[in-house]
């Protein structure tokens, strides 16, 4: 990854060129991982204020998190592993070693919800109704992570001219190139709104949700994805792993959504929420 100076000429002539990391103590912060932290804490948060409307309490979201955190890591890492494998069969001691970069958001996404599965399983709890509210809380997490690839000067794009061009300087020579991470932190960034006002006015089945927020984020990835110059690719058959997980993401996705909206329109009563709401009523008179 490049250390050089950041510009962006549409702003300006002047630079940035920010740390990676602060030390304290001989410990080295990596801004990486507090930008990161950060998205993930106000995911955490707002998916724990909205518990009770998906009919969750705020503790499932926080025994889901204990758990799944180190699982989306491992299996964020395992993704990128396994595609990136010939930067790791000489040197395996580099597996471990997820601070030096390397951990794929469909690998993470993945392990979130084997989480999911096993949680709500255990819990007795609804998954699709699980699955809805975390997916929002995945895009508020994922717009604000996004600034962690600008501050390592990585996940950008091809080098263009366009008026809102990224430069990265370095020995003197500056390159100009398209900030695909902006791009899709953007493009999260309104999909969150979308879906957050979706989500308190329009839901009507449980699973509706995440079905939005893998169609919404599969369009978008299999854009911006097709710009990057870091893609994992799918072995040697030069398709780009995430542009075809995107696209898969999309139109499946996409469709069961068409479908089950309009062609079975679904009951809002036999939502998770609706029918724990009604059972608790049921208690409550029986006492």
């Amino acid at each position: 990854m490049p250390d050089g100076a950041i510009s962006f000429p549409m702003f300006g002539d002047f630079y940035i060129n920010p740390t990676r990391y602060i030390s304290i103590g001989g410990l080295k912060i990596h801004w990486y991982g507090v930008i990161i932290c950060t998205g993930f804490i106000l995911a955490v948060i707002y998916a724990c204020k909205r518990a009770d409307e998906f009919g969750l309490e705020a503790d499932n979201i926080l025994d889901a998190v204990i758990f799944g955190m180190p699982t989306a890591i491992i299996f964020g890492r395992i993704y990128y592993v396994v595609f990136y494998w010939d930067l790791y069969k000489d040197n395996l001691s580099e597996i471990v070693k997820v601070w030096h970069g390397g951990i794929a958001m469909y690998g993470v996404l993945l392990g979130a919800i084997i989480t999911c599965v096993i949680y709500t399983r255990h819990k007795k709890i609804s998954l699709l109704a699980f699955l809805d509210l975390i997916a929002i809380g995945f895009m508020i997490g994922q717009f604000i992570g996004r600034w962690g690839n600008f501050i390592n000067r990585e996940a950008h794009g091809y080098e263009t001219e366009v008026l809102w061009r990224m430069g990265i300087t370095e020995n003197g020579v500056t390159k100009y190139y398209h900030p695909t991470f902006f791009y899709e932190s953007l493009w999260n960034f309104v999909g969150f709104i979308l879906i957050h006002l979706y989500s308190k006015k329009y839901r009507t089945f449980d699973g509706e949700i995440f079905l939005c927020y893998i169609s919404w984020y599969g369009f978008g990835r299999m854009i911006i994805e097709g710009m990057r110059t870091d893609s994992l690719y799918l072995f040697n058959t030069g398709i780009r792993v995430s542009q075809l997980v995107a696209f898969l993401s999309f139109v499946i996705g996409g469709g069961i959504l068409l479908y089950i909206k309009f062609k079975i329109r679904p009951d809002p009563d036999k939502m998770f929420v609706r029918r724990r709401s009604v059972a608790a009523s049921s208690d409550a008179k029986k006492e």
